[in-house]
């Protein structure tokens, strides 16, 4: 039966063509942006996990950058720390120096003054950001890591360092209550006995048992230095290895969420086509059903 007032045909071709505009419009939309996720109504569950791990992935990024400014912080401190080696060093030949007999220990010391000083100098300059590993008793740390549990709950992760202020300690001076620099405290400012600390010491009044008590007393100085300069080394590797892994793992995240939200440029582009050539036939097919009414009005036209 042919009606005037409902075509079916119509209707059926309209609503076919409606959907591949949808589709077609879907399609397009994932070509221009580049994702087959580009909303939560496209995909809630991939749209929430992606939008939670670029979250993830910007405060990994800022870690990243954490670590960075941590690293410049224990250079800093080795670069002071290694320094001091080298000026505990002159002073331990120095003072062997001042073991021979007939030589002028009041000359020796003026140049002892000089490497002292210089000793206060490394560890006042010693300051990143305005923290100083080489001088203080405190404990001091760099942000390592972000990790999201099991269970979803963020945490960020330090590794820490304390600063000992003791004569093996892993300091050059301590710090007073106000943060000035205790020059009696640490490897360099702790008194070893009678002689004083390595800061301090004047050897133009020593004897041969003093200076040999000196001697020792600055061999004790160097090794706890090297150490804490062996210490600051571990840290600075664990940094660098920690800097390569949250790239890296950035880079893995960035993958994963790609998996989850890009649109397959292949696919997309074969569907687009697919559907613009449906579009048309739909089209024409809509043309064809409106087109039928139009044969009614044979039926009413004289013989």
């Amino acid at each position: 039966m042919t009606s005037i007032l409902t075509n079916v045909a119509a209707m059926a071709a309209l609503q076919t063509l409606r959907g591949i505009n949808s589709s077609l419009q879907q399609t397009q939309a994932s070509v221009s942006s580049g994702y087959r996720v580009g909303a939560a109504k496209d995909n809630a569950a991939y749209w929430s996990i992606a939008t939670t791990m670029r979250s993830d992935n910007k405060a990994l990024s800022a870690v990243s950058d954490a670590l960075g400014l941590g690293a410049a912080k224990i250079d800093t401190a080795y670069a002071a720390m290694d320094s001091a080696i080298d000026v505990v060093s002159e002073i331990k030949a120095k003072i062997v120096a001042a073991t021979e007999k007939g030589v002028d220990k009041n000359k020796i010391q003026d140049e002892l003054t000089q490497l002292q000083s210089q000793l206060l100098s490394v560890a006042q300059s010693a300051s990143f950001s305005g923290e100083n590993w080489v001088a203080g008793n405190t404990t001091k740390s760099v942000v390592s890591s972000f990790v999201r549990d099991a269970n979803g709950q963020v945490s960020v992760k330090t590794t820490e360092y304390v600063l000992d202020d003791s004569s093996t300690g892993n300091v050059l001076f301590g710090t007073t209550s106000s943060g000035a620099i205790d020059l009696t405290k640490g490897v360099i400012g702790s008194s070893y006995g009678t002689i004083g600390s390595i800061f301090s010491m004047n050897i133009t009044s020593f004897n041969t048992d003093a200076i040999n008590t000196a001697l020792s007393s600055v061999e004790a100085g160097l090794k706890a230095l090297t150490k804490a300069a062996s210490q600051l080394g571990s840290i600075s590797t664990r940094i660098d290895l920690q800097e390569k892994f949250v790239s890296s793992l950035s880079d893995s995240i960035d993958s994963g969420v790609g998996r989850l939200v890009d649109a397959n440029m292949e696919e997309e582009s074969s569907k687009l086509t697919a559907l613009q050539t449906q579009q048309q036939l739909a089209t024409q097919s809509l043309s064809i059903a409106n087109s039928s009414a139009q044969n009614v009005l044979t039926l009413f036209r004289g013989g």
